[in-house]
């Protein structure tokens, strides 16, 4: 129930704004909230939250005080406001403002993406049967995104003749996407809008029948999915298949093939595909193996086969393929074989090879194999620490693979790699305006061992030069959810932390995948914990090995690497200088109690369902906001975006709340709200910038650099 508020504190929260504004950061005192007892009770266990009023954004004194906390912190970092400045401007110079995007070929057509000097967003163009053609301009997002001050398009799809473009907009951030539709001949815009979708379509292949998904309205749960035809009333469009089951979520794409629409359903742990030949749009959905517990594949059409990625009886994925005719798991038959220590990550099929991309002690490896059983090699790659992918690959007839490779000290890079001889080709590497020499920069592995024995990958890069003697600072960035590798990759922001004598360092904590599956399995549920201490025994080891101090040691993750920040932050609060935790997941128990709140439902397989008391109390032994404590934390510097869909802005807000009640330092303690923005923070290629030249101020200041 929406709690109503005098207007005795809403007058004193203005008061305490315009008095707020007036003093300096030497004698302005940080917003203290309104405390509201409210009981929450679960398996007669009672918590007490005094903060859970600030979970209502339609409020005025919520956001009067969320207003109050970006005041405090504009106040308490105005001495770095020049610093910002001048992070910002560097971080922007290193962009090549005027930039085009290596093409690809799709259906007689090259597509790019290329980017004009000052402009914020992208210009989509594609151009035919040849380079050399005129430039065909499909959409130009900055003409479109007048007015908004957000403005996120995805789910770019052109239809199989090549005509008509759909598209999804999002203005608000809440990742709830408008679909358009643009007669690429004419230029004209369809009046068909279909609102709250994920912003993607799967076209049929008679150019005028799309499938899309819309989202649950409260859960944005995206839940349905939809038949339209072009011109025809959005309110009308029949669905044709409805996931019911809370834990899982839907989704309708088209296959490499274009030759069969897809549905895929999809939890944490589970997932299930429909088909359909897209020639035969109103024909119905066939199930391709009905789910079960625990068992993932993901489906790719080739030819007279599907192929499936499997986690059937493969814990790390095998490769297998089946008749078109028989798509159940009784038919499956073995491609590429399950190893202990080789994670299957990806595939793309051809007509004479198959290439793989796997992960093999924690790092990415390349593997290509000729259909006749003739070839079978992994490409080279020489660094310590690196990551290489496949990129787009949208052509079976061809010996030619296209793929990504990046490093701590290697710009993003685009190779075409010849499967039959060898050659290899580089497209395009990124480009760092005003010089970059990667010669001038060292990157290394190393493994810290946590406290039960297990090694874990710390992959750092720093300035050559630099002298291990414990006087660096160091940013330790970690993630450690939901099976997601924080790979090495290269960054040119990062540089105006190198250059002014950082460390940089990645712990590539259990939960991820970096290891293979059991790694991540090690890191979720009822092992959470082993993510916290792996990240806290690579902080310990990197001070050990002199990289740097507790006095210099920055703590880093987002959403759930904010939960990691968070947890480890109570666990260890010595071991750390500041901590940077952008829009974190720090109120566990509360969230995954709550099937209203976005994710909820299905992510119990990644945290477990507090509903059960064996998981409830689990939760609650970790969860950053419930174990708040009376003793010293750390400087700490907290974002979150008022209209974040992944994780509510209350999270972060409360928690400040709390840790200002509590803890018995005076180390700087700060929340900045983006009011505009959500879960990715700013749209567009350089205004997300200044949210990072506040973080890396806060750190550079708190180091005394």
């Amino acid at each position: 129930m929406r709690i109503i508020y005098t207007c005795y504190l809403f007058l004193t929260a203005i008061a305490l704004l315009m008095t707020g504004c007036s003093e300096n950061s030497e004698s302005m005192k940080p917003p203290v909230a309104k405390k509201i007892n409210k009981e929450l009770s679960a398996h007669e266990h009672v918590r007490i939250d005094n903060y859970y009023w600030l979970n209502d954004r339609e409020n005025p004194e919520v956001i009067d005080y969320l207003t109050l906390e970006n005041e405090y912190t504009k106040a308490m970092m105005r001495h770095t406001e020049d610093l910002q400045t001048l992070l910002y401007d560097e971080i922007v110079g290193r962009i090549k403002q005027t930039d085009m995007s290596v093409p690809y070929k799709h259906n007689d057509y090259y597509y790019y993406t290329r980017y004009e000097e000052g402009k914020e967003y992208p210009v989509y163009c594609r151009k035919k049967g040849s380079l050399e053609a005129a430039e065909e301009i499909m959409l130009n997002v900055n003409e479109m995104a007048g007015g908004y001050s957000y403005y996120q398009l995805r789910g770019i799809s052109v239809s199989p003749d090549n005509k008509v473009i759909a598209y999804g907009v999002d203005t608000l951030s809440r990742r709830k996407y408008t679909l358009h539709f643009k007669n690429l001949e004419s230029g004209e815009n369809y009046t068909d809008q279909i609102l709250n979708t994920t912003g993607s379509v799967a076209w049929a292949s008679d150019n005028k029948t799309v499938f899309y998904t819309r989202k649950d309205e409260v859960t944005l749960r995206a839940d349905r999915v939809f038949k339209h035809r072009l011109d025809d009333d959005p309110l009308k469009d029949p669905v044709v298949y409805h996931e019911i089951d809370e834990k899982f979520g839907t989704g309708v794409s088209l296959s490499k093939s274009m030759e069969y629409i897809m549905i895929g359903s999809y939890s944490t742990l589970s997932t299930e595909y429909r088909f359909l030949k897209s020639s035969d749009p109103d024909g119905e959905f066939a199930i391709f193996q009905p789910r079960q517990k625990d068992l993932e594949y993901f489906v790719s059409h080739y030819k007279d086969s599907f192929y499936i990625r499997t986690n059937y009886e493969a814990k790390n994925f095998r490769l297998m393929k089946t008749p078109l005719t028989n798509t159940g798991i009784e038919n499956w038959k073995q491609i590429i074989p399950h190893r202990e220590d080789v994670l299957l990550e990806d595939y793309d099929v051809f007509n004479e090879y198959l290439a793989l991309q796997e992960r093999k002690n924690g790092l990415t490896e390349l593997r290509v194999l000729s259909h006749d059983g003739k070839n079978d090699y992994y490409v080279d790659f020489e660094e310590q620490t690196y990551l290489v992918y496949l990129s787009t690959n949208l052509d079976f007839d061809t010996e030619v693979l296209r793929y990504g490779y990046t490093s701590m000290t290697v710009p993003n890079s685009v190779y075409d790699y010849n499967m039959k001889t060898g050659e290899t080709t580089l497209l395009k590497r990124q480009e760092v305006v005003g010089g970059y020499d990667p010669d001038d920069y060292f990157a290394e592995r190393i493994f810290a061992t946590s406290d039960d024995g297990t090694k874990v990958p710390i992959s750092l890069v720093y300035k050559k030069g630099l002298p291990k003697d414990g006087n660096n600072p160091l940013v330790l960035y970690g993630y450690g959810s939901y099976g997601s590798s924080m790979d090495p990759y290269f960054s040119s922001v990062r540089l105006s932390l190198l250059d002014r004598g950082f460390v940089y360092a990645i712990a590539h904590v259990r939960g991820g995948e970096e290891m293979g599956r059991w790694w991540y399995e090690d890191g979720k549920l009822l092992n959470k914990k082993n993510t916290f201490t792996d990240y806290i025994s690579c902080g310990e080891y990197l001070i050990a090995q002199k990289f740097t101090s507790k006095d210099l040691l920055f703590a880093m993750g987002g959403s759930a690497g904010g939960l990691l920040v968070g947890a480890v932050v109570n666990m260890r609060p010595d071991l750390f200088k500041g901590v940077v935790a952008a829009v974190p997941f720090v109120d566990v128990v509360t969230t995954m109690l709550d099937e209203s709140i976005p994710l909820t439902t299905s992510e119990y397989d990644e945290w477990g369902n507090p509903n059960d008391k064996e998981y409830y109390d689990y939760m609650l032994s970790y969860s950053p906001y419930d174990n708040v404590e009376k003793k010293d934390y750390p400087a700490m510097l907290i974002t979150t975006g008022l209209h974040d869909s992944q994780v509510q802005y209350w999270e972060p807000a409360k928690w400040v709340a709390k840790l200002r009640e509590m803890k018995t330092d005076d180390h700087l303690l700060i929340l900045w709200v983006n009011m505009e923005y959500g879960h990715g923070g700013a749209s567009g290629r350089f205004r997300r910038y200044k949210e990072v030249a506040l973080e890396y101020a806060f750190m550079i200041d708190q180091a005394g650099n």
